[in-house]
């Protein structure tokens, strides 16, 4: 029996498509037939999946353009990267299939697009692009200018690349970086020529938009122009497993190499404060106390400075590069 919770979405796969060697793209229809929340452009849901037996959380952006699915029911669409042979992408590609019954919560949106900009640039680094492909679609309805940057490595791994020229056209600037002697893409440049855009939104790695904001900054951008979404795998390669103490319950917990603090402190039946599972909201974050290794910082809401001083940490995608690590909570 397929049981969800309050406030969450019982869908089954209603199609799944192969955009390149590793991403594929599910349809998702309601279980029950009933209407499936409207959201817009920006929109992610939170995918609840059983692996190994742990409830595993993880955000995909609604990709847009699939209002109905085949058979003419409201859809759903989201696009998932295989990053290595565990987690929760490598579980749906080895077994989410048509027919699969899958729990989302209701679509929510921390990456919207202001309806205001007399032109918008959209920047998408690798699966960065699914946001963005809703947010040209947007703009396309609304008949507002915009430009669109797309960065990968190949054109081959590029999901949506040829549904993006047609969509865009000459609108559209595509840089692989292995189709260019390995050069990356001078943002500093591309800024510096289209100055006169109200609004930069970007998509990608942590190191995209850092590089974004940085590049936008030393053009006397205002930092509120900027506007950032960043995909991350789960844990970086190489994470170890290590032991974590709550300072004020006294609790001792172990926390698995592929599983965040956030999960580890559910799991134990704890309830911290969280919202958006990918260091974007500034919710989680707890005080550190004590590490014994180097905290390795991979949200965006921390300043360099915080991050410097190492005084807190957000759980929800942060952890320590050593055996112990001591919160303030």
């Amino acid at each position: 029996m397929h049981v969800v919770q309050k406030n969450r979405l019982a869908l089954v796969v209603q199609s799944v498509r192969a955009l390149t060697p590793e991403v594929r793209e599910y349809v998702l229809v309601s279980a029950d037939g009933q209407l499936l929340p409207a959201y817009e452009a920006g929109a992610h849901v939170a995918l609840h999946v059983e692996v190994a037996g742990q409830t595993k959380v993880r955000h995909y952006s609604l990709v847009g353009g699939a209002g109905t699915a085949a058979d003419g029911r409201q859809a759903y669409r989201i696009a998932v990267k295989r990053e290595s042979d565990v987690g929760v992408a490598a579980h749906l590609h080895a077994q989410c299939q048509v027919g699969s019954a899958l729990t989302v919560s209701h679509p929510r949106n921390h990456f919207t697009l202001d309806h205001r900009d007399h032109k918008s640039l959209l920047i998408a680094g690798g699966i960065g692009i699914t946001p963005v492909m809703a947010m040209v679609r947007s703009l396309l309805q609304r008949q507002r200018d915009f430009e669109v940057l797309y960065l990968g490595r190949t054109a081959c791994e590029m999901a949506y690349l040829q549904d993006l020229k047609h969509m865009a056209g000459e609108r559209l600037q595509v840089h692989a970086s292995a189709e260019n002697a390995g050069q990356r893409m001078n943002l500093n440049a591309w800024l510096g020529a289209r100055r006169l855009a109200s609004s930069v939104y970007v998509c990608g790695p942590i190191s995209l938009a850092h590089d974004t904001y940085r590049q936008a900054t030393s053009l006397g951008w205002d930092s509120k122009q900027v506007r950032s979404e960043v995909f991350t795998a789960p844990t970086p390669h190489g994470a170890q497993s290590f032991e974590l103490v709550l300072h004020k319950s006294g609790l001792t917990l172990d926390v698995a190499a592929h599983t965040s603090i956030l999960e580890a402190l559910q799991a134990a039946g704890q309830h911290p404060l969280f919202d958006c599972r990918q260091g974007l909201c500034g919710v989680c974050p707890l005080p550190v106390l004590e590490a014994d290794g180097p905290l390795l910082h991979r949200d965006t809401y921390l300043s360099t400075e915080d991050k410097t001083v190492g005084a807190a940490l957000c759980i929800c995608v942060s952890r320590v590069q050593g055996s112990r690590l001591v919160l303030n909570a």
